[in-house]
């Protein structure tokens, strides 16, 4: 934002988002930088509303004086109508992620896609991204598949058991990359197209606390290759600890955590948090088993 209020007063709206820890990593970065910073959740499942009421949300926080709201499952796709204007890469991807409320509008970004390349970049420098294997076409995997090909992928290969999903998202990246060979996949290609690849994606709740689990065999895992993961609860899935095992650089979904919550804090205060700063913070509330 170009101006700097006095105070910020935040939203998460979501389903099932008072566990989150995005914000205690939002207060705690406003801490650091003397703001006063008030971030409260708004869970769709407490309050017993449909993910349809997003927009009704958004007008009443304007009325109460929130400055801006992180938007998660299942209202990314939602929120879109709801909006006056949308970056171009939110528009690309057709997820918005983190709305503030500029002179009465709504404008929205998408800090997903942002974040996980920042998250890349820091944790894989110089991994080699040109031929990548994701695992998972929704939400997540939508912004992930967008900003690897934005960062210069040129073959993506995306695996999901919905058929259809799949299809409908390597349409909306071909028409977003050309130049890039973007191909949908089912799990029965997963071997042999990681003996063609430079890295694995995994944007798939499997390896989540309540989704344990491993998200593919590993048995044509490869030490060559880097793994990254989108889920950060917990921090060492499955996979990441397999791969780890094997000889893998990995890449915890914690990176993209904090890397979205950095981006959204910069747009919503004008200010940049230290990335390390606050990934140290996440990994103590997780130790703490926040």
């Amino acid at each position: 934002m170009s101006t700097r209020a006095e105070s910020y007063l935040v939203g998460l709206i979501g389903d099932g988002v008072m566990p989150s820890l995005t914000p205690p990593m939002h207060e705690r970065a406003a801490q650091v930088h003397g703001l006063h910073y008030l971030y409260r959740p708004i869970d769709l499942a407490e309050l017993n509303l449909p993910a349809s009421d997003i927009g009704e949300l958004l007008h009443a926080g304007a009325k109460l004086g929130f400055n801006a709201f992180n938007v998660t499952h299942p209202c990314k796709q939602l929120v879109l109508d709801h909006l006056d204007d949308i970056s171009p890469t939110a528009r690309a991807i057709g997820a918005v992620n983190t709305v503030v409320i500029q002179d009465g509008k709504f404008i929205g970004h998408n800090t997903d896609a942002s974040g996980f390349i920042r998250g890349l970049h820091d944790g894989l420098p110089g991994a080699a991204k040109r031929k990548v294997l994701q695992l998972g076409a929704g939400g997540a995997g939508a912004a992930v598949a967008y900003a690897l090909l934005a960062d210069g992928t040129e073959e993506l290969h995306i695996v999901d058991l919905d058929e259809e999903r799949v299809e409908h998202r390597v349409r909306e990246l071909q028409k977003h990359f050309p130049h890039a060979s973007v191909h949908a996949a089912t799990p029965g290609h997963v071997p042999q197209l990681l003996g063609q690849v430079d890295g694995l994606l995994n944007a798939t709740p499997i390896g989540m606390h309540h989704h344990p689990g491993l998200p593919l065999d590993l048995a044509a895992l490869e030490p060559r290759h880097w793994v990254a993961d989108c889920i950060y609860r917990p921090v060492d899935t499955e996979l990441i600890v397999a791969a780890r095992d094997l000889g893998c650089q990995v890449l915890d979904g914690g990176h993209m955590a904090v890397g979205q919550a950095v981006d959204a804090f910069e747009i919503i205060t004008g200010i940049r948090p230290d990335t390390q700063q606050v990934r140290s913070h996440l990994l103590e509330l997780l130790d703490k088993g926040l």
